[in-house]
This record gives structure tokens, sequence and C-alpha cells, in this order.
């Protein structure tokens, strides 16, 4: 402001130039946020694997087949087939996984969730112990081997002692998380004052674990059932079964309670305690950490026992809650290896992995109502799930199908606009 001759006072206009950038909306910033998420990626990754997967239903559909070889003459034809199949499949999915429209009774119809959430519980548990590892940043492989050890702990407790009913189950329970946790503890001590690459020595302990718990099934006094020549062990004694939540009619155990107990545990480390804080500076720097005064070699420890604890628990539901008829040396069904799938689809957060795990115990639940309704291959299930963490794997391509905006592209705009806005304001001091 300045005086005009007049003696007045004189506004001089304000420069264009030197004008500060009008700061986006509250709806674009929003939109940025949802858009430039990982949850999205998530969820659209999971929808372009059932698309793939439903090609792949199409392609191998024998009515579908059938009409394409008279496609050009009847289009619609190949067209209704094709809807037919890939509904019919993804129908019979959500019938074998959620609700099942056709039965008679309201308990018959709800027992495909019930199954979903058995499925789940151990997908979810070693998907916690398999994420907690990948907030340290650990790469926690040996899935199998920690869930092979637990088995075998839990299950020689619960078919060869005597305890009353409860106390047999916790002394089971607590053997099983003891000896994944050990287990994964070796890879830890042996990260900290070795060095050592835990994906190397996890998937070695792996074959490890393998082979002892089978040369165990087939040593009589230690697994193997007495007087049997099979390498399997005897059935579990019913006072260390996990009790069943809904009856005996569904499958559903008390499993179940301690994988939600065990997610908001994890969630509690992670997000309200020192150790979590802890875990969390190593994954991102453990240099930072280490200057910052964390002891960096007892956190690879420590956080590889509580990892080991929650994938032996995924062990334990399997010997106390699903097989307690006698297990074998399959007894991690590949859960192991699928809870990779379930952490990074997860996003390697507690609640994120807990719905990644649900969504793969439906594929699980359903993948067989499907192959038996439809005559779908189950192996299509399988595809699918290696299909999302191909897309989980890379954002970019979603990204650009979906047209979404990139956070990098978007901070690189922002930083050219402040640097042009920088650059005007600079030329116009120097007038």
């Amino acid at each position: 402001m300045s005086e005009n001759l007049t003696g007045g006072a004189h506004v001089t206009p304000p420069d264009p130039l030197r004008q500060p950038p009008e700061p986006p909306s509250k709806w674009h910033d929003t939109f940025l946020k949802i858009t430039q998420g990982n949850a999205i990626i998530s969820v659209l990754a999971v929808f372009l694997a059932l698309v793939v997967g439903g090609i792949m239903i199409a392609f191998t559909d024998e009515d579908v087949q059938a009409a394409s070889v008279y496609f050009f003459s009847r289009p619609a034809d190949t067209l209704i087939a094709v809807w037919n199949a890939v509904a019919g499949a993804y129908s019979a999915l959500f019938q074998g996984s959620i609700y099942n429209f056709g039965a008679p009774t309201f308990a018959r119809a709800i027992r495909p969730l019930t199954e979903t959430l058995t499925f789940a519980t151990p997908l979810i548990a070693a998907g916690l112990g398999v994420a907690l590892a990948f907030r340290i940043g650990m790469f926690n492989i040996g899935g199998r081997g920690q869930m092979l050890m637990a088995s075998a702990a839990a299950g020689w407790v619960a078919f060869s002692l005597d305890l009353p009913w409860g106390i047999h189950m916790i002394v089971a329970l607590i053997a099983g998380l003891a000896a994944g946790a050990l287990w994964a503890g070796i890879a830890g001590a042996l990260k900290a004052y070795t060095g050592a690459h835990e994906v190397i020595v996890t998937i070695m302990l792996n074959y490890i674990a393998f082979y002892l718990i089978s040369w165990m099934l087939r040593t009589p006094g230690l697994l193997q059932a007495p007087g049997s020549n099979n390498p399997k062990t005897p059935p579990m004694k019913d006072t260390a079964i996990f009790p069943e939540l809904f009856g005996p009619q569904y499958n559903l155990h008390f499993g179940f309670i301690l994988v939600i107990l065990a997610t908001v545990l994890v969630w509690w480390i992670l997000s309200r305690s020192s150790l979590g804080f802890k875990f969390r500076a190593v994954g991102e720097n453990p240099k930072a950490a280490r200057v910052a005064g964390i002891d960096v070699k007892r956190m690879y420890i420590y956080g590889m026992l509580i990892a080991g604890a929650l994938v032996g628990l995924a062990g334990v539901n399997q010997v106390l809650g699903t097989i307690t008829t006698g297990f074998s040396a399959d007894i991690d069904a590949g859960i192991g290896f699928d809870a990779i799938t379930v952490a990074l689809l997860g996003r390697s957060t507690p609640w994120g992995t807990f719905a990644a795990g649900i969504l793969f115990g439906a594929f699980k639940a359903g993948g067989f109502s499907m192959q038996a309704a439809q005559g779908v291959p189950i192996e299509i299930v399988t595809v699918v799930q290696a299909l999302i963490v191909l897309f989980i794997a890379a954002p970019p391509l979603v990204r650009t199908i979906f047209g979404l905006p990139s956070p990098e592209r978007d901070q690189r705009r922002r930083e050219k606009e402040r640097q042009k806005a920088l650059k005007a304001e600079a030329g116009a001091v120097a007038k």
C-alpha cells in the first residue's frame, strides 16, 4: 500500500505470479487419498484376479467350447454360455463359502460361512506371524517348519498326557506356541549374531523340521501310534481338543476365538506398545534405530519369537481343532506358504491380515463347492490366489489398468508447481 499524489491511499494490485496456488478441495484430497492408498490396490487386485479366473473358467467350460465353434454365425450363444459358466461358478463359490440359498433351514444355510472361518483360522494365525516379521524387516519363510514343530509338541502333549479338561488343552496350547517360537527364534538369533539371512535359514529349517517330524512319526515311542506301521500319531484325547463353538453340526472351534485374540494382541503390540515402536523403527531403518539406542539384535530375536508363536498357533489349531484323529507330516497343508500371500494381501497389518485370511478361507471352502457343482478345476482357485499376489506386487500395473493417479506422479507434479511458484516469486522480487 502506498500514497498517491492526492494524498489518498493507493492499493497495489496483487501480482498473479506471486499468488500461491489454490489448495486442492476437500473432496479432491479425499479422492486422492482413496485412489492412492494401499487398500484400493488390494481390492482391485482381488477384482482383477477374479476377472482372469472367470476367463479361465469360460475357456475350460464344455458348453462354451461347443458354442464357440459357430461363434461368427450365432455369437449370442457363446456369450450366454460364457455368462452361465462364470456366473454359475462364482455363484457356487459364494454359496459354498458364505450362504447356501438352497438349504432347507437357516442353520444349514450358514454352514458354509462357518467352514470359511474354520479354513481361515490357521491362515490368519500364520499370516499374523509372517506380517509381524515383515514389520521388523524380516522375511519369515519358515512357516511350514514352525507349524510342524508346534503341531508335534502340542500333539504329543494332547495324546500322551492325562490331564483334566481345560488344563490339558492349555498345556498343549502352550507347548505348541513355545515350540513354534523356539524354532523361529533360531533364525532370529542367527540373524542377530551372525548376520545369516533369515530367508535361507528359515527355508533350511523347514526341511529340517519336515524330516525330523517324519522320522519321529516312524519311530515307536515318539509320535507314531502304538502298534501301527503308518507314519501317523494316535488320536488326540478329548480333554485336549478345542471345544466346538456352535455345536457338532459345525466344524468351527475355539481356535477361531484364539485367532481373534491374537489379532488384537498383534495390533496392540504394533500400535500401542513401546516394543511395537521399536519393531517398526528397526523395520524402517535398522541403522537409525541402532543410533537411537534400540538394541536391534534383541528386536530381531523378540520379533521372530513372537512371529514363531503366532505361526505355531496355526499348527496347534490344526492338531487340536481340525485334525484331531491323528496327523502325519503333511499337517501343515501348505498353510505356511499361503500365510505369505495372506500377509501380503493384508499389507502386513493385523486387521488387514485378518480380512485376507477370511478371503482365502472363503476361496478354500468355496473352491470345493465350485468343483462339485460346476465341475470347475480346483486349481483355478489356486491360480486366482497367485494372481492376487502378482497384482499386489505390481501396483503401477493396477493403477494403469484402472487409470488411477500415481502417488509418485502427483508428488512430482506438486513439486514442479512449488518450484515454478518459487521461481516466479524470485523473479518478481528481483524486478
